[in-house]
């Protein structure tokens, strides 16, 4: 017995040190240690020995089984070495390969516009001031001198949360008006930039969810000269000194008199049609409307608790998407909200 534990330790250590894998390690292991390995069938014969031989083959056999043992852990750790050495080989990085450039993003155009016309008011003295995009009828309609009844109230054009209909998306960024005379005295110059709501059928010129840009102004003396001024300058600050716009008389329950003012189309430059066919940025009209404006109503400022006998003012409110449509050249105001890679990246 001696003999066999003897060679089986030779042969087992031989075997381990030509294993390749771990498979081929724990194959061995079992062949060698596992219940029907080759060192459990020679200890099955120790019961064939006589009370003074078993001690002493069982210290043999626990020794044998030791430096199998030792040596599976060994090889074990050199494959385990070999293979992490291989992988590190395998995936090496070479640093002085060039790195490939990333991509930085920028503004969108909607708010490079934006950012223009802040900067083209705050030079002009304006404060800009935000609010509340779900809002109060209340400040959205009536204080506005915009009563029940008005078609812009039905819900076939505003979206309500209450049954009531006094809880709204705002459908303007007018009720910042309210707010700031409310809490200001004159003189105000305000502009009020922000998301609006209106259920309005997508197109090339319009969508439920755009934005607008509100202005106030409230002083002593202010007329329908100063509006028509400070609307004339951003335009050309904007769109450049040949830029193109006209005054129409118009109707808001808000201001008293009130005007709209349109910028020529820029893709067919006020002729309504694109090789002879009929403009789809303008629909023919050769203009595109950009805002609505006029001198704020006296009980509109009565209201807010402002003397419409001391103070005037004027006001406007001018769609952001339309502003950036002119200024980018864009013909398709669904384009600004695709988020199309492509489309911005022009920008």
């Amino acid at each position: 017995m001696k003999q066999q534990l003897e060679d089986i330790k030779q042969r087992a250590l031989a075997a381990l040190d030509g294993a390749a894998s771990p498979t081929a390690l724990e194959e061995l292991r079992v062949k060698l240690l596992g219940k029907k390995g080759e060192l459990t069938a020679v200890l099955k014969q120790m019961g064939k020995l006589t009370p003074e031989e078993r001690p002493v083959m069982g210290q043999l056999a626990n020794a044998v089984r030791a430096d199998i043992e030792a040596k599976l852990e060994e090889r074990k750790s050199a494959l385990h070495a070999a293979a992490l050495e291989a992988k590190l080989a395998a995936e090496a990085i070479d640093v002085t390969i060039p790195g490939e450039p990333v991509s930085l993003g920028h503004q969108h155009p909607m708010n490079q516009v934006l950012q223009e016309i802040k900067d083209i008011f705050v030079g002009m003295g304006y404060t800009v001031v935000d609010g509340p995009e779900v809002e109060l009828a209340d400040y959205n309609f009536t204080k506005l001198n915009i009563q029940e009844g008005h078609p812009s109230r039905d819900r076939s054009d505003t979206f309500y949360f209450t049954d009531d209909d006094s809880v709204l998306l705002r459908t303007q960024t007018s009720p910042m008006q309210i707010r700031t005379m409310e809490k200001m005295q004159p003189p105000i110059r305000i502009v009020a930039p922000g998301r609006v709501y209106r259920k309005d059928e997508a197109d090339a010129t319009h969508s439920p969810m755009f934005h607008q840009i509100e202005g106030l102004v409230v002083d002593e003396g202010i007329t329908m000269g100063d509006l028509k001024g400070a609307l004339e300058t951003l335009m050309k600050r904007l769109y450049g000194e040949e830029a193109v716009m006209r005054f129409r008389p118009h109707h808001f329950p808000f201001t008293e008199p009130s005007c709209e003012m349109d910028m020529q189309c820029h893709k067919c430059h006020g002729t309504g049609e694109v090789d002879g066919q009929v403009c789809s940025t303008c629909h023919g009209e050769g203009w595109i409307e950009l805002l609505g404006a006029g001198m704020v109503h006296p009980e509109v400022l009565e209201g807010c608790g402002i003397d419409s006998r001391k103070y005037s003012g004027f006001a406007f409110g001018l769609g952001l998407e339309r502003m950036a449509m002119r200024r980018m050249r864009i013909n398709d105001l669904r384009l600004i909200f695709d988020n199309d890679v492509r489309f911005l990246s022009q920008f």
